[in-house]
Parts: C-alpha cells; sequence; structure tokens
C-alpha cells in the first residue's frame, strides 16, 4: 500500500479527491449560504412595505395614548397569522417600547438606527439589508421598517423582523428533511461518480507512463531494438517520441564506437605490420653489415645500405602520413582557404611526377581549358591530395598505359577528374578503397603506405567537397571531385 501512494497514480489519485472533497464540501456551504441569502433577499422584496401597510391597523392605538395592550394583543394575533415574522415598536432613538415576547427572550433594549436610516432613505439599499435582531446581542436579519407617530407628539418606527425566532426553529427542522437528506446524497452520488471517471482517466494516462518507464528499463538492460512507438501528440506521445529518437541516436553511437573500436584493431594491426616489416629488414641487414663487415666488398655495404635507406624512407612516410591523417580525423588542421588558379596547380604537379611516369612508361598528360575560374582552397592541402591520385594512378598503370587529368568547368567552380587505364578496381572493393591501409593488391604494398586515398578523402571533406570513383577491371579508373569558385586575385 506504501508502494502505491508512492507512485505517481497513487500521488495523483490521493490529490484529487482530496480536492474533489474539498470541492464538495466547498459546494454545499457555499450553496447552503447563498440560497439562504437569496431566501432572504426574495423574502425582504416581498415585504418590503409589510410594515407600511400594517402601520394602519396600529392607528388606533396611537390616537390620545399608547394602549399597549391592544398594539400587544395585534403583535400576537398577527404572529400567529404569520410565524415568519415579529413586531416591534421603537421611538425614534431605536429603544424598544413594546413588542409581543416572553421578556427573558428580549436581549437588546435598543436597535441600531443605522439599518433603519438605508431602509428609509431615498435611494434604494441593496437586498438584503439587515437590521438588529432584539432576541439576540449578535444576529442581524432582514427588516421592514416605517415611521409612525406616537402620542403625543413624538415619532417613532414600526420594526418588523422578517424570519423570526418560529422562523429559526422552522429551519433548523428542515435541515434533517428528506428532501435536504435527498439533495446531500445526490451530491455525495455525483462526487463518487466524479471521483470513480477521474481515478479511470488517470489510469490510463498513467499506465502511458508505465509502459515508457518500461522500455527505458529494458533499454538500460540490453535490449537497444526496444522502442514506445506512440502515435500521440500530447506531451506524453512527445516524450515517447524524443525517447526514441535518443535510444536511435545511442545506438547509432554504439555502432560507430563498435565500429571505431574494430577499425582501431585494424588500424593497430596494420600499423603493426607495415612497421614491423621495414624495421625487420633494417635490422637483418645491419646485423649482416655488422658481422660481417670485414667479410663483404664496398658494393655490398652499399647495396645493404641502400636497402635500409629505402626502408627508412618507407617508415618516415609511413609516419608523416598516419600523423597528418590523424590531425585530419580530429580536425586540428583546417584549410587555409584563398583564391588560386587550379589549373597551374594541376601543371605543377603533372610536371612533378612526369619523371616517374616516364621511368615507368606511363604517359601522363593533363587538359587544361582556357578561361578557367579561380577557386577557393588550401593550395597546399589541394596539391597533397592531387599528388596522391596522381602517384596512385601511376603505380596502377602498366607500362603503355596512360593517366589523364581534366579540367572541367562547373556552375559553382571546377570539376577534377584523374583517369588512368590500369587494371581498374573490383566492384567488390569499391566500397573500401578509401579505407586505411586497404590495398586493392596486397602484393603491392611495398608501393605505398595504404593511407594515401582515405588522406585525400579528408583533405576533400575539410573542403566540404566529395570525391567519387568509377571503375571498370581492365579498363581503366577515374577519380573525381569539385572546388567552388573563389574571386580571382
Amino acid at each position: 500500500m506504501k508502494r502505491f501512494w508512492q507512485s505517481l497514480y497513487g500521488k495523483i489519485s490521493l490529490i484529487f479527491l482530496s480536492l474533489l472533497l474539498l470541492l464538495g464540501i466547498a459546494q454545499i456551504i457555499i450553496g447552503l449560504h447563498f440560497s439562504s441569502r437569496f431566501l432572504e433577499e426574495s423574502d425582504q422584496k416581498l415585504n418590503h412595505d409589510l410594515a407600511a401597510n400594517l402601520a394602519k391597523h396600529f392607528a388606533p392605538f396611537l390616537q390620545d395614548s399608547i394602549n399597549y395592550a391592544a398594539i400587544e394583543q395585534s403583535f400576537h394575533e398577527m404572529m400567529v397569522m404569520n410565524p415568519r415574522v415579529e413586531f416591534y415598536l421603537l421611538d425614534e432613538a431605536g429603544n424598544i417600547l413594546t413588542y409581543f415576547a416572553d421578556p427573558s427572550k428580549i436581549k437588546r433594549k435598543s436597535v441600531a438606527m443605522e439599518p433603519i436610516r438605508q431602509f428609509l432613505s431615498e435611494k434604494s439599499p441593496a437586498l438584503p439589508l439587515y437590521g438588529d435582531d432584539p432576541r439576540d446581542q449578535q444576529r442581524r436579519k432582514p427588516i421592514s421598517v416605517t415611521p409612525i407617530s406616537i402620542p403625543p407628539d413624538k415619532n417613532g418606527y414600526l420594526y418588523v423582523i422578517l424570519g423570526g425566532e418560529l422562523y429559526d426553529s422552522a429551519r433548523a427542522m428542515a435541515e434533517g428533511s428528506y428532501i435536504l437528506q435527498t439533495g446531500g446524497v445526490i451530491i455525495g452520488i455525483i462526487l463518487v461518480l466524479t471521483a470513480a471517471v477521474g481515478l479511470l482517466l488517470f489510469f490510463f494516462l498513467t499506465r502511458r507512463l508505465g509502459h515508457l518507464i518500461s522500455v527505458v528499463e529494458k533499454f538500460e538492460a540490453g535490449n537497444y531494438d526496444e522502442r514506445i512507438s506512440s502515435d500521440a501528440r500530447d506531451e506524453i506521445g512527445r516524450l515517447g517520441i524524443a525517447i526514441d529518437k535518443m535510444a536511435e541516436t545511442i545506438q547509432a553511437n554504439m555502432e560507430e564506437i563498435r565500429s571505431n573500436d574494430q577499425l582501431r584493431r585494424e588500424l593497430i594491426a596494420n600499423v603493426s605490420h607495415d612497421l614491423r616489416s621495414p624495421l625487420a629488414s633494417i635490422q637483418g641487414y645491419l646485423e649482416t653489415v655488422l658481422m660481417k663487415y670485414e667479410q663483404i666488398n664496398d658494393q655490398q655495404k652499399r647495396s645493404y645500405l641502400q636497402t635500409v635507406f629505402k626502408n627508412v624512407t618507407r617508415l618516415e612516410r609511413l609516419v608523416n602520413d598516419l600523423f597528418e591523417l590523424s590531425k585530419l580525423d580530429a580536425k586540428q588542421v583546417q584549410p587555409q582557404l584563398e583564391s588560386f588558379s587550379i589549373a597551374e596547380l594541376t601543371q605543377d604537379v603533372v610536371l612533378k611526377y612526369q619523371p616517374q611516369a616516364e621511368k615507368k612508361g606511363v604517359a601522363l598528360r593533363a587538359v587544361l581549358p582556357e578561361e578557367l575560374p579561380f577557386v577557393a582552397g588550401d593550395i597546399a592541402m589541394i596539391d597533397r591530395a592531387l599528388s596522391n591520385l596522381i602517384e596512385n594512378a601511376i603505380n596502377y598503370t602498366t607500362q603503355g598505359g596512360e593517366v589523364i587529368i581534366e579540367l572541367q568547368r562547373q556552375d559553382n567552380g571546377v570539376q577534377i577528374r584523374i583517369s588512368d587505364t590500369g587494371r581498374g578496381i573490383p566492384p567488390e572493393d569499391l566500397p573500401y578503397i578509401f579505407d586505411r591501409f586497404y590495398r586493392v593488391e596486397k602484393s603491392r604494398a611495398s608501393e605505398g603506405t595504404g593511407l594515401g586515398l582515405a588522406i585525400t578523402k579528408k583533405i576533400l571533406e575539410a573542403h566540404h567537397s566529395e570525391i567519387a570513383v568509377e571503375s571498370e577491371p581492365e579498363r581503366g579508373t577515374t577519380f573525381a571531385f569539385g572546388l567552388e569558385s573563389g574571386l580571382k586575385v
């Protein structure tokens, strides 16, 4: 039971029932109060001129002197005919001159004059208007008043209490009447039905929250495919949609973490392999030179040292590429944009690799249209991207083949295409060529670090450009990317 009241449904139910109970009590109190005021107001309006109309009846008893006995008898007769009223004869100061009642019941000798003046004023007073009740020190009741002459030459008032003591007794008895009891039962039934409907609605409302909690707990327990799938557009529905989106984001991040962890493992394995091979070669040749220094001739020593130098150079390039790629991954390197001629840069890179292409028997040429627009970019980074693609194309093109660098004007800049007539890339390898250390031909590992295309892709991403690749086995490969126009300087 304690756990129930600690739940959201229990707390809402307790607050709702408490408010409903207070509302019911307030409704009964307010209803009784205003119904009583309404009856008093209606009674005073209906009997507003009662005192004035009855004053004529008392005129004969106020001719030469006050006939108290006759007046009291008249009071008695009128009160018998209408038990709801009480009659008092007042002097001009509000003192009570005569009445019909047991003297022990009269608690006041006079009444306040202010309500009498308000009642008799030309300006209609707001009803109900209450005057002092002579039968109680504190109580005030609706009144009807009229001026009256009191012999020999004084003024007084006929003071009528509407709703006298007998009426109070009758009303007190009516409080236990069948009608009031029936009304109370009806109000109670309405409150109970309202409470039942409210509790049922709260149950369905909080049950949706319970479903949300259940899904989140399952997700926490490792069931990452669990979803709320809410179609509602209220606050709870929006919360469910937000939780689903959060779960999808968390799941995607976890998949990315797993993928990055797998890439990290592969990277470590590839780096270890690529470092181990040249280091083993360097160690082997140096040990040979040291152990057989006196036995080998100068030509062999030179050959060994050249091999060591070649491996050290490869190690240095590998380390530099790894360092550059790590900075690009961490976005520690941002392109310093400036406007430059992509045609001139392409020509310089082509001239740089011309000797390498001629040595391998590969034709290297550039197709550079006139009046190409300047492009915006980091010259050094674009130089590196072009160099990686051209060198890669030369390495994978056989003797007698051709590598073409073609620039084409576009609406928003220039497109650069690097095509070769090499062996091409198998379709199953295309999705992975931009991965670190991925090589289409594993036997050609000594010709590169396996990081060139990964670095190129990161450089172009930093320039908000994408690189595309098309390839057909035994027919060649084409890489293409675009650069946006820049101002000519």
